[in-house]
This record gives structure tokens, sequence and C-alpha cells, in this order.
């Protein structure tokens, strides 16, 4: 493709772009077909002469568009978001154009410089202490597995990348019940072990559903009495089955009395800390050795831009760096290569789309998006509550909640499970909203997050009248 078919083949990606966004509310929201319906549409074998483009653009839109799971739809309830608002879409598409590699300052001095600008834009958006830098990670698995790296290095005295952890004590991690999957991988990968993750019980009565300092104090004395060697905590804001957040003053109190390394899992509801009255859900974060939020869900930024802060970079750096002579980086002084930050040496070019993002919304646009979510949530949850045949599971957390279908002739707890299943399973077919369950106390719930970039109170509502319809349908069936 030459420099002229490029431009013609661009133009046309970016107004089938536009095209597409503006058309979502027409599709369904998860795709229909079954398993192997796209892959019996591509060829078996790799072409040996080149295609033409129009052939290639061609099969793009009958067969990918179809097959996709519509996450910028705004009737995306499920999980958490994956946001793409246009302006970062725009920068993206600049950055891969580019396609700069940003493992070290010198490999592209903006790259590096930007992305400290951009997490200083982000500590001061959401209210963090100057103490604290950071680093753009791909994702918040990675984040995790960096700070869970550092507890064990920082325990190990510097020596487990030396020496192997065969010549070690058990290292020991600890963390609430709702703590997210990515913590136990973290511990696979790390070497500790999924049987050396210790999952301490929520506080009784907390309506935060939070870890009980108490509980976990107890499971440090104990490891420690048996020759464990306790080496960090990881603490949980807005996790994701229904919102559970974690005490982080009282964890904050623990780490530095037992001398362990503290990190604290934002990853969804981090963003909705650049509204001031939501900070209240973390109070005593300034605690943190580390902390993890990402833009790319609910503040509006494409996969995959993950904030890591640090309150000591040098552990971070201590524990990832490495350095052979081709990697150095000789005359500059006072440079970051962010490459020893993370697990990766490649580096994408995150920050541009931050950048794009922040200023063409601005904070306060960005803050009235998260308001509207976290207030028609509530508003919904209020709406279910007073339905007779509904029950609220767990109470809003920001713009995230659960309910249940409970028919008052009907109170076998599996049989409400298995309702609630076949109502999840009818209302997705449809397409009209996508939602996912999880489960609380042993029971199936249904969650239902608030978070797509272009959703309105309408799209709300309306994805309740799915559910709610198809509910009285299953009944009567």
């Amino acid at each position: 493709m030459d420099t002229e078919g490029f431009r013609q083949w661009s133009h046309r990606a970016a107004d089938w772009a536009a095209d597409y966004r503006a058309g979502l509310r027409e599709r369904p929201v998860r795709s229909p077909l079954r398993p192997g319906e796209i892959a019996a549409r591509i060829a078996q074998v790799p072409p040996e002469q080149g295609e033409p483009f129009e052939r290639i653009f061609a099969d793009f839109e009958a067969i990918v568009p179809p097959g996709m799971t519509h996450w910028q739809h705004p009737r995306f309830f499920a999980y958490f978001p994956s946001n793409a608002a246009p302006p970062a879409v725009i920068a993206e598409q600049l950055a891969a154009a580019m396609s700069a590699q940003g493992m070290l300052w010198q490999t592209s001095p903006a790259m590096t410089e930007l992305e400290q600008c951009m997490v200083d834009w982000l500590r001061q958006a959401v209210g963090l202490p100057a103490d604290f830098s950071g680093v753009l990670q791909d994702t918040a698995s990675t984040t995790t597995l960096c700070a869970v790296l550092t507890m064990r290095e920082t325990a190990l005295a510097w020596s487990g990348n030396r020496d192997g952890l065969v010549a070690h004590p058990q290292v020991r991690i600890y963390t609430s019940t709702h703590a997210h999957s990515s913590v136990e991988k973290a511990c696979w990968i790390a070497g500790i072990g999924a049987d050396n993750l210790v999952r301490i019980p929520t506080r009784a009565g907390d309506p935060r559903m939070g870890i009980d300092p108490q509980a976990l104090e107890a499971a440090i004395a104990t490891d420690r009495r048996a020759g464990l060697l306790p080496a960090g905590i990881v603490g949980c804001v807005g996790a994701t089955s229904v919102g559970a957040s974690d005490p982080l003053r009282e964890l904050g109190e623990i780490a530095r009395r037992q001398d362990l390394y503290l990190h604290v899992d934002a990853a969804w509801a981090g963003s909705a800390m650049i509204c001031p009255e939501f900070r209240e859900l973390w109070e005593g974060i300034e605690t943190a050795d580390s902390i993890v939020f990402n833009p790319h869900k609910w503040l509006g930024v494409p996969m995959e831009c993950s904030a890591h802060f640090v309150r000591d970079p040098a552990t971070l750096v201590r524990t990832l760096a490495i350095q052979p002579e081709y990697l150095k980086t000789h005359g500059r002084d006072g440079i970051v290569n962010f490459s020893e930050w993370s697990v990766q040496l490649g580096r994408r070019f995150r920050a541009l789309k931050l950048w794009f993002l922040i200023r063409a919304y601005g904070l306060d646009g960005l803050r009235a998006r998260i308001r509207d979510h976290v207030a028609w949530a509530a508003e919904l949850a209020d709406t279910i509550a007073a339905e007779p045949d509904f029950e609220l599971a767990s109470a809003p957390v920001l713009s995230l909640f659960s309910f249940r279908y409970r028919p008052p002739d009907l109170s076998s707890p599996e049989a409400l499970d298995a309702l609630n299943q076949q109502l999840l399973d009818a209302v997705n077919d449809e397409g009209t909203t996508y939602l996912t369950t999880t489960r609380l106390d042993g029971r199936l719930v249904i969650r239902f997050q608030i978070g797509p970039f272009d959703t309105t109170r309408e799209d709300v509502d309306c994805a309740w009248q799915a559910v709610a319809r198809i509910a009285r349908t299953l009944e009567s069936a």
C-alpha cells in the first residue's frame, strides 16, 4: 500500500468507525453467533499473494462486527466498562501511525516525558499526595503482579530474583475474600503459590464488606509463629463482584506495624476518585505503598492503560530492572526508563490518549459522566427494591449493585439460582442489554454496573424494562 492508498483507506476506516459508533443502539449488545461461526468464514490457509484491500475491508465489514460483543454500546452493563472516548481513539490512531517502542527514554523522549506528566495529572485528579509517582502499565493484572513481586523481593531482602524461592521461608500474601482473581494469578507467577495467598474474611456487619483487620493481624501472627514470611497485603476498593471495599487506614496501620507492603487495587473505582465526594471510599489511601486504577475502564481511555502509583519507585525498579549494555542510556542524567518499572520491555505510547482525553473533556466533563452513572444506579436500585418480585442483593457502590428476581411463590435457594440464571441468559440472548452474574453469600445474583461513556438515563431505563419484561415472561411460562 502506497501513501495515497494509506490516506484513502485511513479516511474510509475513520468513516466506518464514526458510523459504527453512531449505530450502536441498533445492534445487539452481545454477539448472537455460536462458537465456530466466525472461524468457518476465515480461509484455512494464508494467501500466497496479496489481495486487493477493497476485498479485505469488505470481509472485515461482513465478518467481524456481527461477531463482536460491543463494549462501546450504551447498554453494555456487564463486567466493568472498557470505554473508548472518541478523542482518545484519535490519539490511539496517531500513536499507531508512529508505532514507537518506548522501552527507554532515548527510544522516544516524548513518550517517557508525556507519561510522567500524565501520571502526575492523574495523581492530582484523584487527590493523591505529591510523594506518589508512577507509570502506565497495560492492565491492573500486570500492576498487581509488579506489586506482588515487589512484596516478595522486599521481604526476601532482594535475594529472590537471584536465589529463587527454594532457599527461603514460604512467602505469605494477605487479601480479602472479595479480591480479584488477578491477585491469586500474581502469586502463581511470582512463585509464591496459591496456598500462600491467605484470604481473610470480611468484618461482620460491615456494609462495605471490607476485610476484618483483627482477623488479618491474627493470621499474620500465626504465620510468623509457624516460621512463614509475611510479605504484603492487597487491599480492595470497589472489588469486581459487588464493589467490596477494605478499611484502608486500618490496613495501612497494620502494614506499618508488621513491616509489610500495602498494595491497593482500585482498578474500577479509582476513576470515580476524580469526584471529591466519592473519596471516602478510599479514605486512608495515602498509607498505601502502591495503587492501581484503570483509566481504560470508567474514565474513557481505550485499552490498555492502567495507572500504577508508587510511593517509592526505587523498590519497584530494584525488583524489575535489568540492564544489559544494550539497554543503557549513556551521557544523560535524570532520565527515567519505564521498562525498568514494568514486566514488559517493549512499551506502547499510552500517555498520548490520556493527554487527548483529559484536554478534550476536562476533569469537569469526566466528573459529570461519572456522577450521572452513580445517580442513575441509585435510582434504578430504588426502583428494583420497590418491585414485589425483585430484591436488591447488594446496595449500590458507586454505579454497581446486584439484584435477584424472586417471585413470591418460589423459595427454594436452588430454584431461585436456576431461575435467575435462566433470566440472565434470556436477557443477554435478546440483545437489548448485557449483564453478568456473580455469587454473594453462596447465592447467584445479577450484577448491574453503569459505565459506558455514551449511556443515557433512557438506556438504563430501557435495560431495566427488558429485564422486567423478560422475567414476567419466564414466570408465566
